[in-house]
């Protein structure tokens, strides 16, 4: 996605320090987890940035959690930025992403259920897949696997979010 001023990429090693400059403030006030760099490097083919002149101004993941299921992480946007549609871009080109690997449902857990609403996320409750599959997901060391399945021991974690799913 292009605008006169607005750019849609694949993140980059350079953009690092610019997502995490993006999700400290958010970090700080807990709506989103606070993550070391190491994680943003292992984890950067999954991140889209925006830029507005050459300045990242918003970024996103999309993880792949399961054979239909993928997450959608680190939605952030600048607060100079916010309330321009930023986040609407990047959380459709993450859904783009998703559809581009094979997904058939987006998960993500969120504060913003309003903002996940008008984009076709539906709450959910108890499990979104089959004992089978959560057996296999039991196995992960992921966290955002962990709070896809509502696992006690993220419940800290996870309070006051809420855990919304979208059928592609």
């Amino acid at each position: 996605m292009e605008t006169p001023h607005l750019t849609t990429r694949r993140a980059r090693t350079r953009d690092v320090p610019e997502i995490r400059a993006l999700v400290q403030p958010l970090a700080e006030s807990r709506v989103l987890v606070a993550k070391d760099a190491v994680a943003y490097y292992e984890s950067l083919q999954e991140f889209r940035v925006i830029e507005d002149a050459g300045v990242v101004i918003g970024c996103g993941a999309v993880h792949v959690m399961w054979q239909d299921v993928a997450e959608v992480r680190t939605l952030a946007v600048a607060d100079s930025h916010r309330g321009r549609g930023i986040g609407h871009l990047l959380l459709e080109q993450l859904l783009d992403d998703a559809r581009e690997l094979g997904v058939a449902r987006v998960f993500c857990l969120t504060f913003e259920v309003d903002f996940f609403c008008r984009h076709g996320f539906q709450p959910i409750e108890g499990q979104a897949v089959t004992p089978e599959v959560y057996a296999q997901l039991l196995r992960s060391y992921d966290e955002g696997v962990a709070e896809f399945l509502d696992l006690d021991r993220v419940k800290p974690n996870t309070l006051g979010n809420t855990r919304m799913l979208r059928v592609l």
